[in-house]
């Protein structure tokens, strides 16, 4: 009896752990993909898969002889520059006997709301005013303040006067040995923001009582706060940031050791700075950012930032300073003087308030009048050292050698490499591949040292266009080579440069790969050479990085900005 009451325990328990087990599985295999999008897919997946694309691509080895590093090969700042007339055109031209340039920062004479300053040079034109019995105009260059300080201070092209959007620009001018006059501290008021969603505002708030640039840089550097800003070698807005962030670790001294070791620990947190506004906002619309910079004018004109972001001021007033560069005439100063006054009239000013100017007027500059022009572009040169924090990257670049890149694009294309190897830090690891209907290993992945540049530049100048073009073959290539690059350095920060037309014709499709690039997180940075931008667009989007549409004439300059954003 004993015996059969133990079987039956033994049975009913048996019974119970399979109804157990049962429903435990049942509910691993209904739940596992929960939260999973189907694109979306486990690291071992990924693994797999970019193992049985791997298998069907064909890779070969080239073999690449070094080319000695020569001081030739290297443009000038100003050779790097694009034509002027070509890349940045008049927005605004004036046809009188007297005419001055004035270059504008995009926000002001751009199109739309951000067309204030056009407005009212056409109406000042229009005017048919005269000095000295001769007629008078002004023609508007937007072209944004970092190429137009490049331009003006290496002179490749002077105009007669520019408005950038803040005031350190025209003391990094006059510090770089420019004759600079401000005519007019104040054309139209704007500040330089940080805006922070609505959730991650309140958060802050509940926590520090206060959201001001020493929280923001705290909370970011404890990594309570995803935030994004733009290139301060472009950037007014970037610059500014920079600065303030160097500000609130040490008042005293911006380049001082201890405001580079708190920069250094800010930027740690900082998953992403931007080549431009339209990346940052991007990373912003798909959450992967808590908080962005932008200027006010833009935020008051966007209904969707007003109602997701709260607005928060910082750094330097971004009023639109307008500067004389040089010895103008007597009849151009009147001219710049005239149209000065022009723009501060009743009429002009509520013309600006209307397009998102001068609704910020209370607030004052966070940031001491002292600060010199010398320590501003030191504090460009810090950023660039630093803005890693220690941290190296491995990045691949990807050349497209395929029959529609041949000619003048294939030229460009190394010329602009070569060139930018000297924005590239020598603690970096860097490899290249090329492709046509096939992969090509052209140089793997090694610290970029004096050998390395060397290996490097014999690479790109072997590269020769013909074939097809197997784009996203490239690219599963280009992952695999990061992934076992990181093995042994596994803290770096990996990155991708895809270097085409954008023409993808032969071998995998971006669906094909779409997954495993996603899994794999790394910024896949496209510069389309006269370029179908569209596919290329959408191969950076996928991990939230830039796409740079360069003609042949603006790839060099491009790319050198990229690189001193990024490398």
């Amino acid at each position: 009896m004993a015996g059969a009451s133990n079987a039956k325990k033994i049975a009913i328990f048996v019974g119970i752990a399979a109804v157990v087990f049962g429903a435990v599985f049942l509910g691993i295999t209904l739940t596992k993909d929960v939260g999973k999008t189907q694109d979306q897919i486990t690291g071992e997946e990924a693994e797999k898969k970019i193992g049985d694309l791997l298998s069907q691509i064909k890779v070969e080895s080239v073999s690449t002889k070094k080319a000695p590093i020569d001081d030739n090969d290297l443009l000038s700042e100003e050779e790097e520059l694009p034509d002027i007339d070509k890349n940045y055109p008049l927005t605004v031209t004036g046809s009188g006997n007297i005419n001055i340039e004035i270059f504008s920062s995009p926000e002001k004479a751009g199109k739309g709301t951000d067309g204030w300053l056009n407005d009212i040079a056409n109406d000042f034109n229009n005017e048919n005013y005269s000095v000295n019995g001769k007629t008078i105009s002004v023609s508007i260059r937007s072209v944004s303040s970092g190429p137009a300080y490049d331009y003006i201070r290496t002179g490749r092209y002077i105009p007669d006067a520019i408005s950038p959007s803040n005031e350190f620009w025209g003391k990094m001018l006059e510090s770089s040995g420019v004759e600079t006059t401000l005519k007019e501290k104040k054309l139209a008021g704007n500040t330089a923001g940080v805006l922070l969603s609505n959730s991650k505002y309140k958060e802050i708030i509940d926590k520090y009582g206060a959201v001001n640039m020493k929280v923001i840089s705290q909370a970011t550097a404890s990594g309570e706060i995803a935030m994004g800003y733009t290139n301060p070698f472009v950037s007014s807005t970037g610059l500014n940031f920079l600065v303030s962030t160097l500000y609130t670790y040490d008042p005293d001294d911006l380049l001082s050791a201890k405001a580079v070791e708190g920069f250094k620990l800010f930027q740690e947190n900082v998953p992403l700075v931007s080549y431009n506004t339209l990346q940052m906002r991007k990373s912003a619309e798909s959450g992967s950012l808590d908080a962005l910079v932008m200027e006010s004018q833009l935020y008051n004109n966007d209904a969707s930032l007003n109602v997701n972001y709260v607005f928060t001021p910082f750094g330097v007033r971004h009023d639109n300073p307008v500067y004389a560069l040089g010895k103008l005439s007597a009849e151009k100063n009147t001219v710049l003087e005239k149209f000065c006054e022009y723009c501060l009239t009743e009429k002009s000013q509520a013309h600006a308030k209307e397009y998102g100017f001068n609704q910020n007027e209370k607030y004052k500059s966070e940031l001491p009048e002292t600060i010199k022009g010398e320590q501003l572009i030191q504090a460009q040169k810090l950023y660039k050292e630093n803005k890693n924090s220690g941290r190296p990257i491995i990045a691949v670049f990807i050349a497209d050698t395929s029959g529609s890149m041949s000619g003048e694009p294939i030229n460009e294309l190394q010329k602009s490499l070569i060139n930018s190897m000297q924005y590239i830090s020598k603690d970096n690891y860097i490899g290249l591949i090329s492709y046509n209907n096939k992969v090509y290993m052209n140089l793997p992945i090694a610290k970029f040292d004096i050998n390395q540049q060397a290996l490097f530049k014999g690479a790109v100048q072997s590269l020769d266009a013909t074939g097809q073009t197997a784009t996203y073959d490239s690219l599963v290539v280009a992952i695999d080579m990061i992934n076992k690059a990181k093995q042994e350095q596994p803290d770096a920060k990996a990155m991708i440069f895809l270097l085409s037309d954008g023409e993808q014709n032969v071998g995998f499709s971006l669906n094909d790969i779409d997954s495993v690039v996603k899994n794999y997180q790394i910024p896949i940075y496209s510069i389309g050479y006269n370029a179908n931008i569209e596919a290329l667009k959408r191969i950076s989007e996928t991990n939230e990085a830039a796409t740079i549409n360069a003609d042949s004439d603006d790839i060099v300059y491009q790319l050198k900005n990229l690189f001193n954003s990024e490398m």
